[in-house]
């Protein structure tokens, strides 16, 4: 077991990815509308996350290519095909990532203003951005790789100490868990939630960074291991959030909308501590996916235009710099991209559902993989998350629609 926990890397460097705040925000309020209600949603997508992240892995570890490279190699007949597959990738992860950015920067500022507003927001914004420019510029993958487990740590740490002082409900919570409950006004957070936590980049992501920590076969149990634990805990994570909202706040008419007002709410009935906690987490929410989002950019950037994909190549770095440049100047204007962020919306709908798919069709090649092809009970489970994915797409696709 020891063995196995020294080879966390790549799984933890795709969840420190996908708890960011979007993931943070949207579990908060699911827990303060609906309670334990919607934890089974979370369950769902931790599952479902497992087992693309860990096709991911494997594609990178056995095949030696990043996901962008399978998706172009895989398109290869068809010019045609080839280019749309690239535009939709530059679309949604390129400009996507440069908009989200912003989020990313300003989410990690306001756990920092939970605690105190002494510092203006445009300063802590500047140095969060600084904090993460550093690390791209100057450091390696496996630098980078400890610091987002670090973040992962610190998150873990600090979300499951709020929940046990809010004192949850175990068994409420356990039928949460296990018993789906549905309505039509719990739909749309069901999605986000299963949205937030299966998102497009962190494939490419995870594809890039397991074929830069492993090579060959024999390297995967200790990759599905990685992939499976890590994302295991990126879920357990996402629960524990929704878990002290509900526990705290469901049931008081308490409108929430961010994590931020939450911790606000902690210090009158559960003490200073717990505010604090749930600030560190939500700091270290934003500050992962602040560093995350410019480096899976950068990879899959240089698998589709084919320059060095490594942290340490002046080009990448470039790249990843470019999209956190991007983010930095809209959390400290506090500038809306709306038309960029709607076009990312627009061609994330149409990526998730379509890279899964890639990645299902990749994943029983032959000359890719050999042996090590999904089996059938992989491929059934995948077919779920997809149709899930097609769900997610659409209602992405009318968001953006209704936004014009």
């Amino acid at each position: 077991m020891l063995h196995r926990l020294k080879s966390i890397g790549p799984g933890a460097v795709a969840s420190a990815a996908f708890i960011g705040p979007g993931t943070v925000t949207t579990a908060t309020v699911a827990g303060a509308e609906f309670g334990y209600g919607l934890a089974w949603a979370l369950v769902f997508a931790t599952v479902a996350a497992i087992a693309l992240q860990e096709m991911a892995a494997r594609l990178g570890v056995v095949s030696r290519k990043g996901l962008g490279e399978a998706v172009l190699a895989l398109a290869a007949r068809s010019p045609v095909l080839r280019a749309g597959a690239a535009g939709l990738v530059v679309a949604a992860l390129c400009f996507g990532n440069a908009a989200y950015e912003g989020g990313n920067i300003a989410g990690a500022a306001l756990g920092v203003a939970a605690i105190s507003d002494a510092l203006p927001r445009a300063a802590v914004c500047a140095l969060i951005a600084a904090g993460a420019a550093v690390l791209l510029l100057f450091g390696g993958y496996r630098l980078i790789e400890r610091v987002l487990i670090a973040m992962v740590v610190v998150m873990g740490f600090a979300f499951l100490i709020t929940a046990i002082i809010v004192r949850p409900e175990l068994d409420a919570v356990l039928r949460g868990m296990l018993v789906p409950r549905f309505t039509f006004e719990a739909a749309p957070l069901v999605l986000g939630l299963v949205g937030t936590t299966i998102v497009p980049y962190n494939l490419f992501l995870h594809a890039a960074a397991a074929r830069a920590r492993w090579s060959g076969a024999d390297a995967l149990g200790d990759a599905r291991f990685d992939a499976c634990f890590s994302i295991g805990v990126g879920g357990l994570v996402s629960i524990l959030i929704l878990v002290t909202a509900a526990a705290s706040l469901f049931g008081t008419q308490t409108a929430i909308t961010s994590a931020a007002e939450m911790a606000r709410q902690l210090e009158p009935a559960f003490g200073a501590a717990a505010k604090w906690l749930l600030a560190v987490g939500l700091f270290a929410a934003g500050l992962s996916s602040a560093i995350t989002a410019p480096l899976a950019t950068a990879y899959a950037a240089a698998e589709l235009f084919g320059f060095r994909s490594d942290p340490r190549a002046g080009v990448f770095r470039a790249v990843a710099l470019a999209i956190l440049l991007v983010g930095t100047v809209a959390a400290i204007t506090g500038a809306q991209p709306v038309e960029l962020i709607l076009f990312a919306q627009f061609a994330n709908g149409l990526l998730l559902p379509v890279i899964a798919a890639f990645l299902v069709y990749a994943m029983n090649r032959r000359d890719l993989l050999g042996a090590h092809v999904n089996r059938a009970g992989a491929n059934v489970l995948a077919v779920v998350v997809i149709v899930v994915c097609i769900a997610l797409g659409v209602r992405a696709l009318l968001r953006a629609a209704a936004s014009l």
